[in-house]
Order: structure tokens, then C-alpha cells, then sequence
């Protein structure tokens, strides 16, 4: 067990080892930390990408490090984290064991403190979460879900949803996303002919409307229905 301790040289297989010992350590740290501590990546993702990251960066600011032993690290802790993915799509409880399931935290408009707990997140949080999906009260809210990689989803309670032209059965145009015509005084023309149009078509268009031309304009989009949108240097 040499392997835990300082040395002036270590073997491939201490190295190999060391590397093994270091992935389920980090796993396990993971694990406690809770899902708040490591937001926007998975448990084992967030593991991995820690670990490599500093093996890399010490030999390379450490003229008295080996560049050997943070290569073999880095392939063994690669080949464990693909080993880990394999197992994980083969082995449904290995999945719930490293990556923890969805906590709900919010349900039918009532919070849900035991999930608030598990997901280690305050009441300060969840508020702030709501807030940045534009929801003022805890009540509009049918499910609050506290994602593996750190995220909320939210659903309304569906008498507090926004209306869409589908509620109240309105007929609507196709989607039609406008083209840039002209960006910092630059005219596309290859834009503008798969548009139908042409250069003339627009410097006549910037003076009857805008009394400018193309040299004075910052950003032009037209649509399907000719709909020119020109905003001008300032």
C-alpha cells in the first residue's frame, strides 16, 4: 500500500493503482456533496472532469513532476469512466446508485420539504429558481423537479398557463425565420437573391424608409413577407 504515500518514484502499477483508488474516492465525495455542489454535471462527470484536469496541469507547472505518471493517471481514469458509462446503460441499479434519480421539490402547489433536504437546496433557492422562470408564486406551480445535473423543471398548474394561439383555436403563419441582408455595412448578396431580391431593391427600401444607406447600417433582416427590420449605427 506504498502507493497512498509520497515517493521519489512510483511504479506503472502504483501509478494504475493510485488512479483507481483516486475515480471511486471522488465518486463517493461526489455522492455526499449532493447535486446543489455540483450543478449542471452528472456525479461521474463531474468527477472525471475535476480529476484530469489537475493531473494535466501539475507536471506542467511543476518542473520537478514527471510528465509518465499523469499520462498513465489520465488513460486509467479514462478507461474506468468509459467502463463506468457501459456499465451504467447495462446495470439499471449501478445507474441509481452513481447517478441519483430527479427529487421533486414542488407538487399540486405545495413545497415539499423531505426533497428540499435530499437535493440540499434552501427555500431562499427554490424561490430564486421560480423567479428566473418567471413565477412569482409557489402556488402556480403544478411540479418542480430537481434535476441530476443541477437544474429545475417547472411546470404550471395548467389554469396559470400562458394562452397560445392552439388554446383558443387561431389559425397562424408558418414559422419564419428572418435572413441577414446586411451586417456592419456589409451587404449579403447571395442572401438576397435566395430572398428575391436584389441590391437595388434594398438602397431604395434604406432611403424611402429610413433616409440611409447601407454603409450607415449595423444589422438588416428580411422576412418571407418582406418584413425589413434596419438597425443603424448609434
Amino acid at each position: 500500500m506504498y502507493f497512498f504515500q509520497g515517493q521519489e518514484m512510483l511504479t506503472n502499477l502504483e501509478w494504475i493503482l493510485r488512479a483507481i483508488v483516486a475515480f471511486f474516492f471522488l465518486l463517493i465525495v461526489t455522492k455526499v456533496l449532493g447535486q446543489r455542489a455540483i450543478s449542471q454535471l452528472r456525479p461521474l462527470d463531474f468527477a472525471i472532469a475535476l480529476v484530469i484536469g489537475n493531473i494535466i496541469a501539475h507536471p506542467l507547472s511543476d518542473e520537478k513532476l514527471g510528465l509518465k505518471g499523469s499520462i498513465i493517471t489520465t488513460i486509467v481514469l479514462v478507461v474506468l469512466y468509459q467502463c463506468a458509462i457501459l456499465i451504467i446503460l447495462k446495470l439499471p441499479w449501478v445507474r441509481k446508485l452513481i447517478t441519483p434519480p430527479p427529487i421533486t421539490i414542488v407538487q399540486n402547489g405545495e413545497i415539499i420539504y423531505k426533497g428540499l433536504k435530499k437535493a440540499k437546496i434552501s427555500i431562499d433557492v427554490l424561490l430564486e429558481e421560480l423567479r428566473e422562470e418567471k413565477i412569482e408564486d409557489v402556488k402556480k406551480v403544478a411540479l418542480a423537479i430537481w434535476e441530476t445535473d443541477g437544474k429545475f423543471s417547472v411546470f404550471l398548474d395548467p389554469k396559470y398557463e400562458p394562452l397560445t394561439p392552439s388554446s383558443i383555436q387561431m389559425k397562424t403563419q408558418p414559422f419564419d425565420f428572418p435572413k441577414t441582408i446586411i451586417k456592419e455595412g456589409k451587404l449579403y448578396t447571395k442572401v438576397l437573391t435566395e430572398m428575391q431580391k436584389d441590391e437595388g431593391w434594398v438602397v431604395s427600401s434604406l432611403e424611402s424608409l429610413y433616409k440611409t444607406e447601407v454603409k450607415n447600417v449595423l444589422l438588416a433582416t428580411l422576412d418571407k413577407q418582406d418584413n425589413l427590420k434596419v438597425f443603424l449605427y448609434k
